[in-house]
C-alpha cells in the first residue's frame, strides 16, 4: 500500500501588539503592571513562545524601551511602530509587514490579555488550512482574541484599515471565517486597575 503524502504544515507567525498607551489604565504603563510577579505583557509573550509557533513579532510603541526590557530574554523579534498614537491599525499593519513572507497565517495577540494560553493559540493554527480568511475563537456566543488572519488573502482589506480598529469589523459578515470553541481567557482583556485586581 503506497504511503500517503504527509500533510503540508502551514507556517504560522505571531504578532504581539504591545504598542498602545493604555490611557484608560491611568498614568502607569498598563503593559508593565504586575500580575503574579511578572509584567502583564510578559504573560502574553510567554504564551506565544510556548505555543511552538513562530516567529513571534512584538510590536512596540508607547514605553518601548521599558516593554522591550520586560521581554528581553524571550525569543522575539522586536519592531517599533512610530505611528502607534494613530491607533491599533498601525501596529497591526507594522507587525504583519515584519513577518516573513513564508508565514501563511498570523495569530494576532493583544499584550493586555494575560489569560490566553498556548493551547488556544495552537488550536487556532490547527484549524487553519490556508483557505479561510481567518480563524476566530468564540466564547459564550461572542468572538474574541487572539485571531488567526490569512493576511495574504486579506491584504486588500488590511491595507484599508485606519485608526484604532483591528480586524474584527473587517471580518464581520464574511462567509470564509472559521469559528472554533474558545475559552474564558479569550474574552478577558485588562483595561483598568480594577480589572487587573479582579484577576
Amino acid at each position: 500500500m503506497p504511503e500517503r503524502e504527509p500533510k503540508t504544515v502551514q507556517r504560522i507567525g505571531i504578532v504581539l501588539l504591545a504598542a498602545g498607551r493604555g490611557t484608560r489604565f491611568g498614568p502607569e504603563p498598563k503593559l508593565l503592571a504586575d500580575l503574579d510577579g511578572r509584567p502583564l505583557v510578559r504573560h502574553a509573550a510567554e504564551a506565544a513562545q510556548a505555543s511552538g509557533l513562530g516567529p513571534v513579532v512584538a510590536v512596540l510603541g508607547a514605553h518601548a524601551p521599558a516593554v522591550r526590557a520586560a521581554l528581553a530574554d524571550l525569543d522575539l523579534r522586536f519592531v517599533e511602530n512610530p505611528a502607534y498614537a494613530d491607533g491599533l491599525s498601525t501596529s497591526l499593519l507594522t507587525g504583519l509587514a515584519t513577518l516573513p513572507k513564508a508565514c501563511a497565517g498570523a495569530v494576532v495577540m493583544l499584550g493586555d490579555m494575560p489569560c490566553v494560553g498556548p493551547a488556544l493559540i495552537r488550536r487556532l493554527a490547527g484549524a487553519f488550512d490556508g483557505r479561510a480568511a481567518a480563524i476566530v475563537p468564540v466564547w459564550q456566543g461572542r468572538r474574541g482574541n487572539p485571531v488567526l488572519l490569512n493576511h495574504h488573502r486579506l491584504a486588500t482589506d488590511l491595507a484599508g484599515l485606519t485608526g484604532d480598529r483591528g480586524a474584527g469589523p473587517m471580518l464581520a459578515g464574511r462567509t470564509d471565517v472559521v469559528e472554533i470553541p474558545g475559552d474564558a481567557g479569550n474574552g478577558l482583556d485588562i483595561d483598568t486597575p480594577a480589572a487587573l485586581a479582579g484577576l
